[in-house]
């Protein structure tokens, strides 16, 4: 493989010999530059413990889009970047499911994103740059003249990181380069693709080593003080128990060989007891108030049981100096008029997300859309469906708890700290934020806007005007009436109000149990898999699946379930594309290539690819409905016909020009909110019209347009810019080859 010979090793400072670059800000406030380091330097605790500090501010997920730009290295964590906006949560299509646009891996114009190298003139940025550092490292400490005690803490984190670099990777490509060696970087020191099992294999060594090497040090209840946020014992199975059910999944289990459930399941149920002795699980406070504790698990900053792969923030207001790291989810997902810029929620995730009884509603009698039917209506089938109705005036009414911390609504208390007023005198203050209603609906300047589903020309409520959103993302929000001490510094002047500190978490114990949960069931144990799925759903507050639940094949209803209870659980977490390329749910795995425009590359995928397990269709054997020919709408509540049309400023909303008097705010903070949601629907029905807008896009002739993932894409191929690097690397079969002309790729990613 051929490298760039930048290479810049950057410390962000040094502090105990242990101290991790996010948990303190004593941290970061002594900056030592590293730049052309010797083996010497791992002679030194301090030095090795810089170095080591360093991987960590590289290899640490980052709040960011997952894109093809400088950031191009992130997982995705919630945002609707390319992959968030190629499921439910969001709409607006993606590079990965634009039915007008096909990815090319022969150019720049609609490349294929690059995962595989990236940034080719900078080491650090580059993925296996940053694997030649950890490499490095490894080399340096097991080299060094360090105490065996301090070589088996550092080796253990770094083999970590080894390894959660190589899982990012083969999640995209399947088999990649395996390097082990510090290589330099000319031509001779090519390393070809390695099998994607042996690379699985590669992980779980990997995985394996950190989890023996760190026993010692995290197994009696994990770090403690400022070393907490660091890699365990228990975070390095709970990755491994992911890259088992990746290997499990669909993605590359094309057969459905039962041996790969048998194996994870035994594995994975034995490392459980593991993974709890490292001081993880549920994030429970003894008092959860309507998903109060679900809502809290984001929102600690001391020793969090839930948090088992996180990466840590502080919240430093920007002042010039390097030791700023914050987490700019809050600034992003609040409304403007509090100094945020809000996400909007697509209508298809918030009419699948459960009721109150923990089923997903039944929405056979909804109408249909100007641009078609709902026709996620008919997933998940072969699960019951709730007993209490669907109010599509009112969606808030009888849901799971989980719904009223993921989305926000016209007339919910969304309280903070801080006063917007300052930087805008027409904001409102609601006492400095601590009794913040959100008032979203929306108003229209002209009537016959009012029908027109693409019409952006209507003003929202309490000066939010044209920067809002129908229905806002709540998820991890730090909302004050959960966390009475928050996380961030609010600066009314700054163009971004909120400097937080709220840590990211990666990898949450319900993962674990899910996961095991999901490999229990394809090893035909669906009790057991009942038993850990209800463990997540009790900490929700929502009742437990049974099989009296489940319609048809117990082994299939059971996993549709499980696929649900992570849709939900996991929203705006970055999880469900993940989930869906595991499962194929775009296509089921049957390999019909959609209609694609002229400039597509439409490379033959041999036959060897297609389902063989599950009936030979994922789709159907689950009950989803595929997510290939549907759409995704966004919804607004608008004031009611007889108010009229307001104007274009703050003081033009036709409601509070009638004297219409809202309603106190939901607060989710009292244990009765029925009687609060009653009466907030009351109002709505007299006040607001539900009105529905487009998400996805049409054509220019008005025709809606659908999700249209290709099946090339379960496997990416690699971009014009890496194959140029890399002259001697095989491209992936189904994608153009750069080097050979265009031909078809020859690397298969199933191949064993």
């Amino acid at each position: 493989m051929i490298m760039k010979t930048t290479i810049k090793y950057i410390s962000f400072g040094l502090a105990s010999v242990m101290a991790l670059s996010a948990c303190s800000d004593s941290f970061l406030e002594d900056k030592k530059n590293y730049d052309n380091v010797t083996a010497e330097v791992y002679n030194h605790i301090e030095g090795a413990n810089a170095r080591l500090n360093d991987l960590y501010g590289w290899c640490l997920p980052q709040v960011a889009d997952l894109s093809t730009g400088t950031n191009y290295l992130s997982v995705s964590i919630g945002n609707n970047d390319i992959a968030g906006g190629s499921t439910e949560e969001y709409s607006g299509f993606t590079d990965f499911t634009n039915p007008q646009i096909a990815l090319s891996s022969m150019s720049g114009t609609n490349g294929v994103p690059d995962y595989f190298m990236g940034a080719h003139n900078n080491i650090q940025n580059s993925v296996y740059g940053r694997i030649r550092n950890i490499n490095d490292f490894i080399k340096g400490v097991t080299n060094s003249t360090l105490s065996d005690e301090n070589k088996n803490i550092m080796l253990g984190q770094a083999y970590f990181f080894r390894a959660w670099c190589y899982y990012n990777l083969v999640k995209w490509y399947g088999g990649v380069p395996i390097v082990t060696e510090v290589l330099e970087p000319v031509k001779d020191n090519y390393t070809p693709r390695s099998t994607t099992k042996a690379c699985i294999e590669f992980i779980c060594n990997d995985l394996d080593q950190s989890a023996k090497l760190l026993a010692d040090k995290t197994m009696n209840g994990g770090w403690t003080g400022s070393d907490w946020g660091r890699v365990t014992t228990g975070t390095a199975l709970a990755l491994k128990g992911r890259v088992l059910l990746m290997w499990c999944s669909p993605l590359f289990n094309r057969k459905n060989d039962e041996n790969r459930w048998k194996t994870a399941y035994t594995q994975m149920k034995q490392e459980l007891e593991s993974i709890k002795a490292c001081g993880y699980g549920l994030y429970t406070s003894g008092s959860n108030v309507n998903g109060s504790d679900f809502a809290k698990q984001f929102l600690s900053n001391g020793i969090n049981p839930e948090a088992v792969f996180v990466a840590l923030y502080n919240n430093i207001v920007a002042d010039g100096s390097d030791i700023q790291r914050n987490n700019s989810w809050e600034r992003a997902i609040r409304p403007k008029n509090t100094g945020g810029s809000g996400k909007t929620a697509s209508l298809s995730l918030i009419e699948l997300f459960p009721m109150a009884d923990g089923k997903m509603p039944d929405l056979s009698g909804l109408p249909a859309l100007e641009t078609g039917s709902r026709t996620y209506a008919n997933t998940y089938s072969k699960l019951a469906r709730s007993q209490y109705a669907y109010d599509e005036s009112a969606p808030f009414m009888n849901r799971d708890p989980r719904f009223y911390r993921t989305f926000a609504f016209p007339g919910f208390r969304w309280a903070y700290q801080g006063d917007p007023t300052q930087a805008d005198a027409n904001n409102p203050s609601y006492d400095g934020g601590k009794n913040y209603v959100l008032w979203n609906y929306v108003w229209y300047v002209d009537k016959n806007d009012q029908g027109n589903i693409e019409s952006g020309n209507s003003y929202a409520a309490d000066n939010l005007l044209t920067n809002k959103a129908g229905i806002y993302v709540r998820k991890k929000s730090d909302d004050l009436d959960v966390n009475g001490s928050p996380l961030y510094n609010y600066d009314p002047i700054a163009s971004q109000h909120f400097y937080s500190g709220a840590p990211l978490i990666e990898l949450r114990y319900a993962e674990v149990l899910l996961n095991l949960a999901e490999v229990a069931c394809g090893a035909g144990q669906v009790e057991e898999a009942l038993g850990y799925m209800n463990q997540v759903r009790k900490r929700a507050g929502v009742p437990d699946w049974t099989t009296a639940d489940f319609i048809g094949d117990q082994q299939a209803a059971c996993m549709s379930a499980i696929l649900y209870e992570r849709q939900i659980e996991f929203a705006y977490e970055g999880k469900r594309f993940d989930d869906m390329r595991r499962w194929m749910l775009f296509d089921g795995g049957t390999l019909t290539e959609p209609q694609a425009d002229a400039d597509a590359e439409q490379q033959t995928l041999p036959a060897s690819w297609k389902v063989t397990g599950w009936g030979g269709n994922t789709c159907t054997w689950l009950g989803f409905t595929p997510w290939n020919g549907q759409r995704r709408e966004r919804v607004e509540f608008r004031t009611a016909d007889q108010f009229g049309v307001g104007g274009t400023t703050f003081n033009s909303d036709p409601l509070v020009n009638a004297g219409v008097a809202r309603p106190d705010g939901v607060d989710f903070s009292q244990a009765d909110i029925n009687t609060q949601l009653t009466t907030l629907k009351t109002w709505y029905n007299t006040n607001l019209v539900t009105s529905y807008k487009l998400g996805d896009s049409r054509d220019s002739q008005k025709n809606a347009l659908y999700n249209a993932f290709r099946p090339k894409y379960y496997f990416l191929g690699l971009s014009q810019g890496a194959q140029s690097h890399n002259p001697e690397l095989p491209q992936t079969i189904g994608w153009a080859d750069y080097n050979n002309s265009g031909a078809n790729g020859t690397f298969d990613p199933l191949a064993e």
